[in-house]
């Protein structure tokens, strides 16, 4: 299970159903970042080892690697590191089955966008049922040109997180009266 972005609230909820039952739980992004500061989950999470940090968030910022946990005064985590993209790119390898949702930082940006390539480079290149689920996600995978390496590309969004949580959903809910 892959994890990164920014909507920690909307994730939990997948998180707490399905990473319970998962190998690993890789965690990436912003959602890094609070996960560090408070994990109200119950099972172990692999956090970045290394980021790529900048001043200030803007893409031309001044920028260095620093260890995750312990970013300069001031600076945010805008990617993840080489160190992590190395350790995630080999517990992915070494997976049957990815669930992947939210990029590892700011890869609108080319300069922060390393990290979200090698994590969709490595559930691309893996001998596994892959799934990639997000807008985000997707948005990575068709830029790369790996939309077809994987084994299904869900943009159900939200809807989708909420059905991996099992929620009923309101489209489905009413199709037994129909």
């Amino acid at each position: 299970l892959v994890s990164g972005g920014a909507k920690v609230e909307d994730k939990l909820g997948v998180l707490r159903k399905l990473g319970g039952k998962a190998d690993r739980v890789l965690i990436g992004g912003k959602m890094a970042e609070q996960l560090r500061e408070r994990n109200p989950l119950d099972f172990e999470v692999v956090l970045p080892d290394d980021v790529v940090a900048a001043a200030s968030f803007d893409a031309q910022a001044d920028s260095r690697i620093s260890r995750f946990d312990s970013l300069p005064e001031g600076w945010l985590g805008l990617d993840i590191g080489p160190e992590t993209r190395k350790r995630f790119g080999a517990e992915l390898s070494q997976a049957k089955t990815i669930f992947w949702n939210g990029p590892m930082g700011v890869f609108e940006w080319p300069r922060f966008a390393a990290g979200t390539r090698a994590v969709a480079e490595a559930v691309a290149g893996a001998d596994a049922f892959s799934v990639v689920g997000g807008a985000d996600s997707i948005r990575a995978l068709n830029e790369l040109g790996l939309t077809d390496r994987v084994s299904w590309a869900s943009t159900g969004g939200g809807a989708a997180l909420e059905l991996l949580e099992g929620k009923e959903l309101p489209g489905i809910a009413v199709l037994p009266t129909a």
